[in-house]
């Protein structure tokens, strides 16, 4: 699955679409051109990775060097990057 490169609150509820019509399934996520990460769409990604924990499968994000520093900015590195290092 390939973010959009802003993740704002204008595109966060075609990502809540694209991430509900894909549950079920385990879940790479390429995070690789995102330039902006707001709050309401990061904390969508954390609420989405934790249901794919419960259901039993893989969600890992792949982060730009952008959206690693802003997920961290946010507090929120370890529980939503797994200590994953921008590529």
């Amino acid at each position: 699955m390939l973010l959009s490169d802003r993740l704002d609150h204008a595109t966060t509820a075609a990502l809540h679409a694209d991430l509900q019509a894909r549950r079920g399934t385990a879940l790479e996520v390429d995070g690789r051109k995102v330039t902006f990460l707001g709050t309401l769409a990061a904390q969508l990604l954390v609420s989405a990775k934790k249901t794919w924990a419960q259901d039993g499968l893989a969600f890992h994000i792949t982060p730009s060097e952008d959206m690693a520093a802003q997920v961290d900015g946010l507090g929120l590195g370890e529980e939503l990057l797994d200590g994953e290092a921008p590529r």
